[in-house]
């Protein structure tokens, strides 16, 4: 899968996740549709999202909306992806709040292209899509 210039909406998790960097999306004859929608040919762990609940029960988008933001669940989600990943989902939506989503999806092609052939870097494996070349 070759890394778009544009990200829909849907595309970009109410966490802070750039769905379209997740491993299930980037590797998937069936990518997911991102976490909005259907649990379709998600892993576990995306259709148990308590996240994901909370924001449909709130009738949000991204957590970022929500008065209570960053609750619990956020921050014990950041501090995971900056473990496991080095990369940070509060950060992501602050950009998003900041700028928009055109202006996120350009700052995430540069970080997540791969230089060899175009395709997406996954944020889970480090691993490109298209050429499977590791990268870090």
């Amino acid at each position: 899968m070759k890394m778009p210039d544009h990200i829909e909406g849907v595309m970009f998790a109410p966490c802070g996740m750039n769905c379209k960097v997740c491993y299930k999306h980037c590797y998937s004859r069936k990518p997911c549709d991102g976490c909005l929608k259907s649990d379709m040919g998600k892993p576990e762990h995306c259709r148990l999202c308590k996240i994901k609940d909370c924001v449909k029960m709130k009738e949000l988008s991204y957590c970022f909306e929500c008065a209570e933001y960053p609750c619990k669940l956020i921050k014990n989600l950041e501090t995971s992806y900056r473990k496991r990943y080095q990369a940070s989902l509060m950060e992501n939506s602050a950009f998003v709040k900041e700028y928009g989503l055109d202006k996120f999806m350009k700052q995430q092609k540069m970080k997540y292209l791969c230089p060899q052939c175009g395709g997406i870097i996954s944020i889970h494996d480090h691993a490109c899509s298209e050429c499977q070349t590791q990268m870090k």
